[in-house]
Formats: C-alpha cells, sequence, structure tokens
C-alpha cells in the first residue's frame, strides 16, 4: 500500500436545498457579486457508500437520530486506479457535520477499505479502521454520481456552495472504474444546493433564499437512492405476487 497523502478534519455547519434550474439561473447573478466558481470548477463527483449486508447505517440514519454517521469512498472527475480517492468518515451530531477525510491512490483505497490492506499510520485511518471492525461485514453499498459545481466566497471567507446535478445511483458492478451510469434520483430539472460554512449565513445569502423562496430540506443521496431501490424491490415482489 502506498502511503496515504492527506488527512483532513472538517467541523461545519452544512444545510441543503432541492432547486430547480430556472431557481438557481435567476440566483446567479447575485451570486456571483459575492463568490466564484472555484478552483475545482465543475466535476464529476463518484461516491462508493459501505454499509453492513442488512443496511445498518442507512436505515438508522433514516430514522432521523441525534447522531449518524457513514463511510464512503469518493473520487473526482473520471478516476483510474491511480487517483486520487478519499476515505470519508462523516459523523453529524445535533445539525453539525464533522468529517474525518485521508487520502491514497483508488486501488489502495478499495483494498483497506475491504480488508485486504493493514492500515495506514495516520490517526483518521485508525479512526476508520476502528468503524470497519465496529461495524462486521462492511462492503460497498450503493454508487452515487453527480455532477457537481463548486463556488467559494470571495476574500478569505469560509463560505462554499456546491450545485449537483444529474444525481443517479447503481447497486451492482460498485467500482468506480466501470464508469459513472446508473438511475435517476431526482426528477429532471431539479439538482441539489449545499452551503458549507462553520459561521451563520451571510445576511446577502439568507435574503437571497428568501427573495426566491428557497428553503433548507433534510436530504441524503444515499438515503433516497435506497428508499428508490427499497421501493422497486418491493413493488416487484408485489407484482410476482399478484401474477403468482
Amino acid at each position: 500500500m502506498q502511503t496515504v497523502k492527506i488527512d483532513n478534519i472538517f467541523t461545519r455547519i452544512e444545510k441543503k436545498y432541492i432547486v430547480s434550474d430556472k431557481q438557481f439561473a435567476a440566483m446567479l447573478p447575485v451570486l456571483l457579486q459575492h463568490m466564484h466558481v472555484d478552483s475545482y470548477g465543475k466535476s464529476t463527483v463518484s461516491s462508493i457508500y459501505f454499509d453492513t449486508a442488512d443496511m445498518r447505517l442507512i436505515r438508522a440514519s433514516i430514522e432521523h437520530p441525534i447522531y449518524k454517521e457513514k463511510l464512503r469512498l469518493r473520487c473526482y472527475g473520471t478516476p483510474s486506479a491511480e487517483s486520487n480517492a478519499f476515505i470519508e468518515l462523516k459523523k453529524k451530531y445535533k445539525g453539525v457535520v464533522y468529517k474525518r477525510r485521508i487520502e491514497m491512490p483508488y486501488a489502495d483505497a478499495m483494498e483497506f477499505l475491504c480488508g485486504d490492506a493493514p492500515c495506514p499510520d495516520k490517526q483518521i485511518a485508525r479512526e476508520i479502521d476502528y468503524a470497519l471492525r465496529f461495524y462486521p461485514e462492511l462492503r460497498p453499498s450503493f454508487g452515487i454520481f453527480c455532477e457537481r459545481t463548486a463556488y467559494a466566497e470571495n476574500g478569505v471567507g469560509d463560505l462554499r456552495l456546491t450545485i449537483d446535478e444529474n444525481l443517479r445511483y447503481r447497486t451492482r458492478n460498485l467500482d468506480l472504474l466501470s464508469g459513472t451510469y446508473g438511475d435517476p434520483i431526482l426528477p429532471a430539472g431539479k439538482c441539489i444546493m449545499e452551503l458549507k460554512t462553520p459561521h451563520t449565513l451571510p445576511l446577502w445569502l439568507a435574503a437571497l433564499l428568501d427573495e426566491h423562496r428557497i428553503f433548507p430540506t433534510s436530504f441524503s443521496k444515499y438515503a433516497t437512492a435506497y428508499n428508490i431501490e427499497l421501493n422497486r424491490i418491493l413493488s416487484q415482489k408485489r407484482g410476482a405476487a399478484y401474477c403468482g
């Protein structure tokens, strides 16, 4: 296994909004007075979520507990075995998100997460390794994909805004090297806007959201994809029982 490159720790408030393409287009002129497309620009975000065979993590998350966590592997752009990948242990407690992240080549990350390589000698890696041992038989469960445009606040501000479009998922062939195809998560013309900040929202942004009647919502790509897939399976079972 190659050496882990980066340890990252994030603590911030994250707010999500389901917006239409038209709503965001109407907001954009004012938004660009205060923010700019960041150095990443627009990119494809590919994630593999890990869960137990009985989907313990996502089922617990859907119940909206005070504390919840998820483990995922994320790549940006079109990944190869040597591409940078991020293993992220994301915890949420009373609305505040705590994210621990390490970076390593994609192939090495998959080996570590699937138990085929030892734990790297890093504090965050040891925390992730503990989660792997705490939840027995964690395995790839869902692939989630989207096209993301990221914005950063002008100057030295900490505010970040992302727009995720064309959200899609799959439950088979969960290798990011196989492409980003999948079934849709949201209707056409809808996207997810997410605001990330360690502080409260600036007044100009709060006023902009109010002007366009855009309100925060509880939304999880993983949970939404899970519910879509669960309903699809249940519908198939009902159809089979009816035909029988």
